[in-house]
């Protein structure tokens, strides 16, 4: 059950092994606590891409658990705020939730220098949806 006071982001792409996890886990740290954070892939990978990981370790932030998630409908409902990374009209809409797409280029099959920029503009938008859902950031 999502607390009425705490804001809900799930963040969805097609495999859940990128960058729906880095900004999982950015918006984790950030958010220092302050929002409820989900992922989810239309069609989820094995495991999240080892290339992802090394790029967020390398930022400080331990994804190395996490693992990739199909999306439900249930995930979608009990989020404020969906975006989307690439995944196309597969997630379910309803009303009164906020739908944000972000243009991001896939980070699968990339190495890591072709990943950290994809990183850092992932940062950056979680960054702006912390200030847009009125959260500050903790240790930006």
């Amino acid at each position: 059950m999502t607390n009425p006071t705490t804001p809900s982001v799930l963040f969805v792409c097609v495999h859940n092994a990128g960058r729906s996890q880095m900004a999982a886990g950015f918006l984790r740290v950030l958010s220092g606590g302050a929002v409820e954070v989900r992922s989810a892939g239309s069609m989820p990978a094995e495991q999240i891409n080892p290339v992802a990981v090394d790029a967020m370790l390398e930022v400080g932030i331990d994804i190395r658990d996490e693992a990739p998630k199909v999306l439900t409908t249930e995930a979608v409902e009990a989020s404020d705020v969906v975006v989307t990374m690439g995944c196309g009209d597969v997630c379910p809409f309803f009303p009164g939730k906020r739908y944000e797409d972000w243009k991001l280029e896939d980070p699968a099959g990339q190495g890591i220098e072709s990943v950290r920029p994809i990183r850092d503009k992932i940062r950056d938008r979680v960054l702006g949806l912390l200030a847009e859902l009125g959260v500050e950031p903790v240790g930006a």
